[in-house]
């Protein structure tokens, strides 16, 4: 998978994206401020990067400038707390590629990041879960159109429903806690003593099949293939 350089002086928040994305099967490097992110950044193996504006020694905005002046042309997502069209129109002008207002969710961070990838390489289709389509137990995941079908018959499910979907296929016959559903797809600030997964598991199995998803006392819940 991408090599990802997250570029974030916030420790929890750098833990959290490098955490989600790893168990996305990517490899992650994280720089702590602008001099050391442009310097991982023009190192030639980074395949996108997520980049805060307010770092130490050299912002965000500058990095950006500094990056595309000397050539680059790696896929940059702004992830920042300054959500105004100022800075929205700055970050896009100045060579980023996508924008992300904080706080967010982990699911539309991923989404976007599998979308910079997919345009700056062509992608494969497969379905093992590398692609553009996940299948396993007779459910397929159309990543690009979001789309689901169940044994070849189309389901509609919500964004929240489709990404726990995911996440679930790409981990398929493994044990996901609560707070791994939770970080993947409501997000760093979301009540970890919420019950929202066990309702959205229900709603996912009325939907997918009442025997996709097996409850692990204690642990969480397996999506049998």
């Amino acid at each position: 998978m991408a090599h990802i350089l997250i570029v974030e002086d916030e420790e929890r928040i750098a833990s959290f994206v490098a955490k989600g994305l790893r168990a996305e099967g990517h490899r992650t490097t994280v720089a702590a401020d602008g001099p050391a992110g442009l310097d991982h950044a023009l190192a030639g193996d980074v395949d996108l990067v997520v980049l805060d504006i307010g770092l130490p020694g050299m912002d965000g905005f500058e990095l950006l400038d500094q990056l595309r002046s000397q050539g680059s042309r790696i896929p940059v997502i702004v992830l920042t707390a300054r959500d105004s069209v100022t800075d929205t129109v700055t970050a896009l002008e100045g060579g980023a590629d996508d924008y992300m207002p904080k706080p967010f969710r982990f699911a539309e961070l991923n989404a976007r990041v599998r979308l910079r990838l997919r345009q700056a390489t062509p992608s494969t289709t497969t379905t093992n879960g590398t692609g553009d389509q996940l299948s396993a137990g007779g459910i397929e995941l159309d990543l690009r159109t979001r789309r689901a079908t169940v044994s070849g018959t189309e389901v509609e499910l919500s964004a929240r429903e489709f990404a726990l979907a995911e996440i679930f296929l790409r981990n398929a016959g493994q044990v996901l806690s609560r707070e791994q559903l939770l970080d993947h797809v409501w997000g760093l600030d979301f009540d970890p003593g919420s019950n929202v997964v066990d309702v959205y598991v229900g709603y996912l199995r009325r939907k997918l099949g009442s025997r996709s998803i097996t409850t692990v006392r204690g642990m969480g819940y397996r999506f049998d293939r």
